[in-house]
């Protein structure tokens, strides 16, 4: 494993953004595996920062998100689908038809589910992961349990995920409470990992995650296991280590 240690939060995401273009530009057909949520936001804003200095280009880029809500439209202003495309994909150059994300409106999820793991093994595997850590060491929303969760699957979401992104939502009521979500096995099958992690109120979990037993009570603690993890943190969030 590899840790870098970052002053700040924007220094935090230009060090990620750096490990994310390299692989752009070595592999211009690279399979980049893409989370939500409020950290890598500023990985996303450098990446459209150097793609619109003609620095980047996502022409021939395919990427595979994390994860999804289960019942939110693709055009919900808190679905994934929705986020990606104000985040990143409305401002680079890539493919729409070589993004995907999670259907969490099918009717049957658990076949969206196998249809999301082909579309995985089709693409040939994911290159390089990015991943976020909950405060309970969710990844994607992998909630804590008694077993790590293989491929991609239905998840009900913990009290404290619901809280968490209650924020987010008119009110607690109108969180989802199910989303579709890479397994451990399909995160773990990623040829590279990068972890960001940004917050003093994170120190602890990474702590468990990465010093910690491998546990499916912190689900990403099973990163120990993978043979190329990137953890990109500032001080804060990394001052347990």
């Amino acid at each position: 494993m590899k840790i870098y240690v970052t002053e700040n939060y924007q220094a935090m995401s230009r060090k990620a953004a750096n490990i994310v273009a390299a692989q752009v530009i070595l592999t211009p057909t690279s399979v980049l595996g893409l989370s939500t949520g409020s950290t890598p936001v500023g990985l996303y804003k450098q990446l459209i920062t150097w793609y619109e200095k003609g620095d980047l280009d996502f022409s021939q880029v395919c990427t595979v998100n994390l994860d999804e809500y289960v019942g939110l439209a693709p055009d919900h202003d808190q679905s994934y689908h929705y986020f990606m495309q104000k985040h990143f994909f409305g401002h680079v150059n890539i493919a729409p038809e070589n993004t995907y994300v999670p259907d969490g409106l099918v009717s049957d999820p658990n076949t969206a589910c196998r249809r999301y793991n082909q579309i995985i093994r089709d693409l040939g595997g994911i290159d390089i992961q990015v991943l976020g850590i909950g405060h309970n060491g969710h990844i994607g929303f992998n909630e804590p349990g008694e077993s790590f969760e293989l491929e991609t699957h239905v998840v009900n979401l913990s009290e404290r995920t619901i809280d968490a992104n209650a924020r987010f939502f008119a009110s607690r009521d109108e969180v989802p409470r199910q989303a579709v979500t890479m397994g451990i096995k399909s995160i773990m099958q990623a040829r590279q990992i990068l972890m960001v992690v940004s917050g003093g109120d994170k120190a602890d979990t990474v702590k468990a995650a990465f010093t910690g037993p491998v546990t499916p009570q912190v689900p990403a603690s099973i990163l120990q296991m993978h043979s190329n993890v990137i953890l990109v943190g500032d001080k804060a969030a990394l001052s347990q280590l």
